[in-house]
């Protein structure tokens, strides 16, 4: 089920993912998205975080993103902003709109509550998340606490190694579209066994369209 199509202005940048529930700081310094601040402060605080899945200008788009409201905002005196945005939810582009804004907005169709549900992990898969969430920030040198860790619940959990994690734009996408926790959390842990080895995920990981 979807809710009716929307219009979206926004924020293409790869290798950031946001999720419903989840938090994303952004340092905006382009005139650009300078601009799409400003708008979205005037409106309605939403903007929609999208990967480019291409290297051209203007990039084309995966179908796949998160819209984020504002939560927190910090103007600075040269124009730049730090802000913060809380996900809401996820989206499905339709089209690109043709406008005469600095930055792009698109029509999409937003996910429904069924398709954000949190989900909760069985006790094997927590432990086996947490289990090489260790040795993955060990292989990278982070310094965690684990017993911080231990009492998020388990959404926030997967999605905050999700955003966090430095995998590539491919990857990041799937973990954004995959529909259940569940799946995400074994995503998580074949990529960063990927990573911990130094190999390349492959084609087992390309977006879904």
């Amino acid at each position: 089920m979807t809710r009716p199509a929307r219009r979206l202005s926004i924020f293409p940048l790869g290798g950031a993912i946001l999720f419903p529930r989840m938090h994303l700081p952004l340092h905006i310094f382009e005139s650009r998205y300078r601009a799409l601040v400003s708008d979205a402060m005037a409106r309605d605080q939403r903007i929609g975080m999208i990967q480019p899945r291409s290297a051209g200008e203007p990039p084309s788009l995966f179908a796949v993103g998160c819209i984020g409201r504002i939560s927190d905002i910090e103007a600075l005196e040269d124009g730049r902003f730090n802000i913060v945005l809380e996900g809401e939810a996820r989206f499905r582009l339709l089209r690109e709109l043709d406008v005469t804004t600095a930055f792009r907005q698109v029509e999409a169709t937003v996910m429904s509550d069924e398709d954000d549900d949190p989900g909760i992990l069985s006790s094997p898969e927590r432990a086996a998340l947490e289990s090489e969430s260790r040795k993955f920030a060990e292989k990278l040198g982070y310094g965690v606490d684990w017993d911080a860790v231990g009492r998020l619940d388990d959404e926030t959990f997967v999605n905050a190694i999700a955003q966090v994690a430095p995998f590539d734009i491919a990857s990041k996408q799937a973990l954004l579209e995959a529909g259940k926790l569940g799946d995400r959390s074994e995503m998580l842990i074949q990529l960063m066994q990927f990573h911990r080895r130094g190999d390349s995920p492959g084609t087992g990981f390309s977006s879904v369209q």
